[in-house]
């Protein structure tokens, strides 16, 4: 696989690795450690080397997961990880970007996460309550002691990352992109291709609607977070399926698979954009690495470019909360 620069000369593979799903989210979690292990050693072998994980997924213990994956092979991969949210008894209740907060995460996160630096520090949510020229200067601090290499954003308007910028160079910002999800096109792409910051989308595959594996038929098991996603209804999934049904059949034209041409399709976009979809799968990393290799056409992009806003997009990506918690 070949690399992409982020922000600030950070290198890392075309397509990286989002290590959510083996710890929360879509339904059971995998029941033995060691097979999710496995998987996460398996990723380099097909050349996916840059990993992202937060403290708030378990909590905790995705990092935990990682960070003993990827101890024996720590000085070929680029490991991201994330602070922001007000952790108590075990559940997110809130954000928290306090600067002593941050301080502490950090900490936490490189004991889990068996390392002595952090390679990228995202700040998940912004934090209203807490100036983000203030979490840019304790990341500064941060990276001045060796325990941070490059800092990040998720889910953060352009202002908010022209004013991070300010104090310190952003390397990445994260955030749902995909052939559903197009909403960062109109501000913060261009604001990134100016300030010279790396994309990292999130989700990429829309929760696995965009694979074709999720139709309107589907039942979420307890704990699958797309049960409580307005867009992942099944009313709003059958109206929906038209989309995926394009992609499936230019798939089929181009002998790839919906999500390899859904990955393609975001490659490119821009040079700098490295989307991290998520498995539990080493079947998966391979299928998603070889999207890579997918050509599409000029005349392909560009149908995909108009896809969403032809066929159109039911239901907002996020309950009423979490859609609070997006900086726009």
């Amino acid at each position: 696989m070949h690399t992409r620069t982020l922000g600030q000369g950070l290198e890392v593979s075309a397509i990286g690795l989002g290590a959510m799903g083996m710890s929360q989210s879509y339904g059971p979690n995998p029941g033995d450690r060691d097979d999710m292990i496995a998987v996460l050693r398996s990723a380099p072998d097909a050349g996916v080397t840059f990993f992202d994980t937060a403290e708030v997924y378990g909590p905790y213990i995705n990092e935990e997961l990682v960070g003993e994956a990827l101890e024996p092979l720590r000085d070929d991969v680029v490991i991201a990880t994330k602070f922001g949210w007000d952790i108590q008894a075990g559940r997110s209740v809130g954000l928290n970007s306090r600067p002593e907060q941050i301080r502490r995460v950090a900490d936490q996160s490189l004991q889990r996460l068996r390392t002595d630096t952090i390679d990228l520090f995202y700040q998940h949510r912004v934090d209203p309550d807490v100036p983000i020229e203030d979490v840019a200067g304790t990341v500064v601090d941060l990276v001045a002691a060796g325990k941070v290499r490059h800092f990040g954003l998720s889910e953060a308007s352009a202002a908010t990352i022209r004013a991070a910028h300010a104090v310190f160079p952003v390397t990445a910002v994260q955030s749902e992109y995909s052939l559903w999800t197009r909403d960062p096109e109109a501000d913060v792409l261009p604001t990134l291709a100016e300030l010279g910051i790396g994309f990292v989308p999130f989700s990429p595959l829309g929760k696995g609607f965009l694979t074709g594996i999720v139709d309107a038929a589907t039942s979420f098991s307890d704990g699958d977070v797309r049960g409580t996603i307005p867009r992942f209804t099944a009313d709003n999934r059958a109206a929906n399926q038209a989309l995926v049904s394009h992609v499936a059949e230019l798939a089929a034209s181009r002998g790839a698979t919906p999500g390899q041409v859904a990955l393609a399709w975001l490659l490119a976009q821009r040079p700098w954009v490295v989307p991290i979809p998520g498995t539990r799968r080493t079947a998966r990393i391979q299928e998603n690495a070889a999207s890579t290799t997918v050509a599409l056409s000029a005349d392909d992009l560009a149908d995909l470019d108009a896809l969403a806003a032809r066929i159109g997009v039911q239901g907002d990506r996020y309950n009423a909360l979490h859609m609070g918690y997006v900086n726009r």
